[in-house]
């Protein structure tokens, strides 16, 4: 069909996440290494328009809540280039809001070594929203 498939958006979100992570100074990395870890427990995503083979996307996220132990983000996926659309086409379909592909949002849990809830880092807590 040309366009993909429903089930790519998600690493791609865990992409975003993971970026928004290192912008603050710490690797997914290095946050398992202290004995956190992060759980999606609900994913739901908005499929506004398709995307296509060969596309060039932007995944802008956000943290938008924390509880003790949970953290909502929300992601927004945004077409940035695709083959046959002129730059000034493309300039056309942002103004209109019409590169806007899927809104997303995910509740993560926080989870010790054994899997069990834990409290989440006051740092991650605390806030740290931007884009990423």
């Amino acid at each position: 069909m040309g366009v993909v498939h429903h089930a790519a958006y998600v690493p791609w979100l865990e992409e975003g996440r993971t970026e928004l992570l290192r912008t603050s100074g710490v690797s997914y990395r290095q946050l398992e290494s202290a004995g956190v870890f992060l759980a999606v427990v609900k994913l739901e995503a908005a499929y506004k328009r398709p995307g296509r083979y060969d596309d060039l996307v932007e995944v802008r996220t956000r943290v938008v809540g924390a509880t003790r132990v949970k953290l909502r983000h929300e992601y927004e996926v945004r077409l940035v280039e695709r083959a046959g659309v002129s730059e000034g086409e493309m300039v056309g379909l942002q103004r209109a809001g019409l590169d806007l592909l899927v809104t997303a949002s995910t509740t993560l849990a926080c989870l010790d070594g054994a899997g069990k809830p834990s409290e989440l880092p006051g740092w991650i807590a605390g806030g740290g929203g931007g884009g990423g």
